[in-house]
């Protein structure tokens, strides 16, 4: 039966609408959008109150920690905490210590007094970036003084401290952390990286271990990928079915990206069927949408580690088996756990060595690296190199019928 097209007015005004609810290319950045994390705010919101506290806020790639960085301001209004000055930065590989404090400074604003010529005594007040007010190159030692001399209180969000290349940074910033924390400046300093951020930092200074509260974002629960779209589709006036709730927040492994990416393609599968219900078959239809949408370095590192000019290899089927797997909170799983997958998408029993090897070739360059393995021999553990490939791979999967919703059920009613 073809599907019917939605050209009305009405429905291209929410399609529009959709794009904005749900934002699979850009991080949230409004509090009314935001799902969950209250752990996570409770603790850097801690870092924020206590004086002489600092935060670094560190998880998988993916996991959705700009968008708690980015909310984090406005959250902190809500709370009352209006004096706090705000200044949100990105780094680059390119930063240097000195030019990550400048672009951090520049965020921020002082009055000035501007004497004016004439017989009394008079000035203007003029409002300029504080960075003017330090020097080229400060150190850790500048920093602390420059903020402990502005008084009211800062907060500074540096995002993506794990691009920085160059090294004396981490050494550094660990040493202004212990400056500001020393002399309980009335600023707060929020780093953002993966986990070895933490290690890094730690490792330069173990003395800011007692300033430093370490807050650990892992992959979303299915309750807060529901809340996501939840809050989407009540922006527009729309719902969606628990069995199209329950199969987005399986894909999305976690990963509030592909949430975002299949609410906005299903609910404008929805409304081509002039329809405000998310049905099952709308998010069918997204998948495709979907692969179609997923970065060029996700779909060329899969077919990178899947491709093979000899046929029955398994490799699509053991890769998408470990994408199946259950993980810890750092994403690592183990073989035993392919095994079971790779047992119900090939619908008989499998053992270890028959894959195995699979499993060494997706740790090798010459298939892309697109696992990575910790652990000794015969306790190795495994992850996706990009948490990102993960939900990519299940989509393929799915698209290309190599598991049901039959099968995603016999799993659950193995592992019962």
């Amino acid at each position: 039966m073809s599907r019917r097209t939605g050209n009305g007015e009405h429905e291209r005004a929410l399609s529009l609408r959709l794009g904005a609810a749900f934002s699979p290319a850009t991080p949230v950045n409004e509090t009314t959008l935001f799902a969950g994390r209250q752990q996570q705010l409770n603790k850097l919101a801690d870092a924020v109150n206590q004086r002489g506290m600092h935060a670094v806020l560190f998880g998988e790639r993916g996991v959705g920690k700009t968008s708690l960085a980015n909310v984090l301001p406005e959250f902190l209004k809500l709370a009352e905490l209006n004096e706090l000055s705000v200044s949100r930065v990105n780094c680059d590989s390119q930063d240097t210590y000195s030019s990550l404090w400048h672009k951090a400074l520049r965020e921020l604003q002082v009055a000035t007094q501007i004497p004016m010529a004439g017989l009394r005594p008079v000035s203007r007040t003029d409002l300029a970036t504080l960075n003017g007010f330090f020097p080229d190159e400060p150190g850790p030692e500048d920093v602390r003084y420059g903020l402990q001399r502005l008084g009211s209180p800062v907060l500074f969000i540096i995002d993506e401290f794990d691009r920085i290349q160059d090294e004396p940074v981490h050494r550094l910033m660990a040493d202004t952390i212990k400056a500001l924390s020393d002399h309980s400046v009335n600023a707060t300093v929020i780093i953002v990286g993966v986990s070895d951020t933490v290690d890094d930092l730690l490792t330069e200074h173990r003395s800011i271990d007692r300033c430093l509260i370490q807050v650990q974002m892992p992959r979303m629960s299915p309750d807060e990928l529901s809340d996501i779209l939840d809050k989407g589709f009540s922006q527009v006036g729309m719902t969606i079915g628990e069995p199209s709730t329950e199969f987005i927040t399986y894909i999305s492994q976690g990963l509030p990206h592909y949430t975002h990416l299949l609410g906005l393609a299903s609910g404008r599968a929805a409304l081509e069927e002039v329809r405000k219900d998310v049905r099952l078959e709308d998010v069918h239809d997204a998948i495709a949408a979907a692969l179609r949408q997923a970065q060029q370095s996700i779909r060329m590192a899969y077919h990178s580690a899947t491709a093979s000019a000899r046929p029955k290899t398994l490799l699509k089927e053991v890769l998408l088996a470990c994408a199946m797997a259950p993980v810890d909170e750092l994403g690592y799983f183990v073989a035993a756990d392919v095994r079971t997958a790779l047992s119900s998408i090939m619908d008989r029993l499998y053992d270890t060595p028959a894959f195995a090897k699979h499993l060494s070739q997706f740790c090798d360059n010459s298939r892309g690296s697109v696992l990575q393995r910790s652990g000794k021999r015969y306790r190795y553990r495994y992850r996706f190199s990009n948490p990102l490939m993960q939900p990519y791979v299940l989509l393929n999967g799915f698209q290309h019928g190599l598991f049901t919703l039959e099968t995603l059920a016999a799993m659950s009613r193995s592992s019962a």
